[in-house]
């Protein structure tokens, strides 16, 4: 069992900086692939970025690529999200979720989920 806490979010301006941690609790970590996925109101659950250790590979979607990194830090068992040049469109609720060794981007496929925290992008 994995144990998922976030951390992080909140109320920024447009083109302002926020980053998000995930902490993981319960197993070792290292073979986890995790991924932050977000929902708006009224929209699905959309990928955002996805990390795996091994193989050493991130994926991101088109609509963040070059303003998100996603990283992790094996020692502290924790996966970051560091968000920059935010959009009004970035809007939503942020979730981080674990998959042991799947390299997937579809929500369904994950097994363990954070509880959520809110970005919201003021214009």
């Amino acid at each position: 069992q994995v144990q998922l806490v976030q951390s992080g979010g909140g109320l920024v301006q447009v083109g302002g900086s926020l980053r998000l941690s995930c902490a993981a609790s319960g197993r070792t970590f290292t073979s986890y692939v995790v991924a932050w996925f977000r929902q708006a109101p009224g929209k699905e659950r959309e990928f955002v970025a996805r990390i795996s250790l091994i193989p050493s590979n991130t994926v991101y979607a088109d609509s963040v690529k070059g303003r998100f990194t996603i990283s992790r830090d094996n020692a502290k068992n924790t996966v970051y999200l560091q968000m920059n040049s935010l959009k009004p469109e970035d809007t939503a609720n942020y979730y981080c979720a674990a998959v042991r060794t799947r390299f997937t981007i579809l929500p369904d496929d994950y097994d363990y989920w954070g509880q959520g925290t809110q970005v919201t992008v003021s214009s």
